[in-house]
């Protein structure tokens, strides 16, 4: 027997043993007291539910239904996009127990077609299309979205590890991106800076991003800042958001940004490229564990020991890679998903292509979070590493 006919029979023998029951019908039953239950998933009921539907992926529906609905005898009907999962799901209610159970007949297709009560979705058309793949995973979702929609992520730098991060995070969703740099695109960034273009050397950098990012999601919000980051406007520029995305190519510009995430909670995603080799951390204020960028290098380097990228080149795909692992730690903490990077040094060797990680411990004398370190302004740190910023 091929396998429609098999299909077939499969749906009419789940019809002999499960009532259906009209849109029409679920509605007035809903009334008097039943629960319907929406068993797609959460992707798909972000475009709009049943008024008064109880959302329940039918994945999850053997895990939870007895936490949202413990009483085996209040009737329940299932409904699902178009009469078919559902079946499925009132076949597994009446396993577990339930005893007065039906499918909602040509699901939420039937019901939205005959003008039934609905409830507006979390997400609109353009968004549930365009997030679609991202939407699948359980651990992301509408609500996922709707995080990622609401968070705002400030950017330093606008160059070779800004370029990825920034590129993906607007992909993704986030809401609002703040970019400050007060450089101007030149050709010799093309080979790392990959948010620009050929066409728009001697543009700001800030201007040519928002162009990119606005091109790519038009749906997020850009503020740029053309400005220097410096002790005189570091909390201004940093205020506000949710997380940093740290892009800086010196220390005194780090000392800065540690100083101001640990003053305003800001957690700092870092990273930093030279030549062949890069690292990745998180530095979240929040947390008692967390070290601080002052905890991996409590004094700057001298510059010959630390130069940038200007100087020391870098080869072009290594700023991507870790701006790409920058990008990644952010979601994660937008999403609050797996282990973030707190705690741990991320090593990237691209000549051999090969990550290694160390534990980084908070170090209780440490000048910047530790239990004696003192904090005198931003200007006497901008000093301590030989000059302002």
């Amino acid at each position: 027997m091929s396998e429609p006919l098999n299909r077939d029979a499969w749906l009419t023998a789940l019809r002999a043993r499960i009532p259906e029951v009209a849109p029409t019908r679920a509605l007035a039953l809903q009334a008097q007291g039943a629960l319907l239950l929406d068993v797609r998933e959460e992707a798909e009921r972000a475009a709009g539910t049943p008024a008064g539907a109880l959302g329940l992926s039918r994945s999850f529906l053997e895990l939870r239904i007895e936490q949202l609905e413990a009483d085996r005898h209040r009737p329940i009907m299932a409904l699902c996009g178009s009469g078919q999962r559902s079946l499925l799901a009132a076949e597994t209610l009446l396993r577990m127990g339930y005893h007065a159970v039906s499918s909602v007949a040509g699901g939420f297709a039937r019901w939205k077609a005959e003008g039934l009560p609905l409830s507006a979705g979390a997400l609109d058309a353009d968004a549930i299309e365009r997030y679609a793949r991202q939407l699948r995973l359980p651990q992301v979702g509408a609500a996922g979205q709707a995080a990622l929609a609401a968070a705002k992520v400030v950017l330093l730098g606008a160059g070779g590890l800004g370029s990825p991060a920034a590129l993906y995070l607007a992909a993704a969703g986030v809401g609002q991106l703040t970019l400050i740099d007060d450089d101007v695109v030149e050709r010799s960034n093309l080979h790392r800076q990959i948010i620009h273009a050929d066409a728009r050397v001697g543009m700001a950098k800030t201007e040519s991003a928002c162009i990119a990012l606005h091109a790519l999601n038009p749906r997020i919000r850009i503020e740029t800042r053309r400005e220097r980051l410096q002790a005189d406007n570091v909390e201004r520029l940093l205020a506000g958001h949710d997380l940093l995305i740290d892009g800086a190519d010196n220390f005194a510009t780090r000392y800065l940004l540690a100083a101001a995430t640990k003053r305003l909670q800001l957690p700092m995603v870092y990273g930093a490229v030279e030549r062949f080799s890069g690292q990745l951390s998180v530095f979240d204020p929040r947390r008692d564990d967390s070290p601080c960028y002052r905890c991996l290098f409590p004094e700057p380097p001298g510059i010959a020991a630390a130069p940038n990228c200007s100087e020391a080149g870098v080869l072009g795909v290594l700023p991507g890679i870790v701006g790409l692992l920058q990008a990644t730690e952010a979601l994660k903490l937008i999403l609050g998903l797996g282990e973030s990077m707190v705690g741990r040094l991320l090593q990237v060797d691209a000549l051999d292509l090969r990550f290694s990680e160390i534990r980084l411990s908070r170090d209780p004398s440490c000048p910047g979070c530790g239990a004696g370190a003192t904090f005198s302004g931003y200007a006497d740190i901008a000093r301590t590493c030989g000059s302002e910023v």
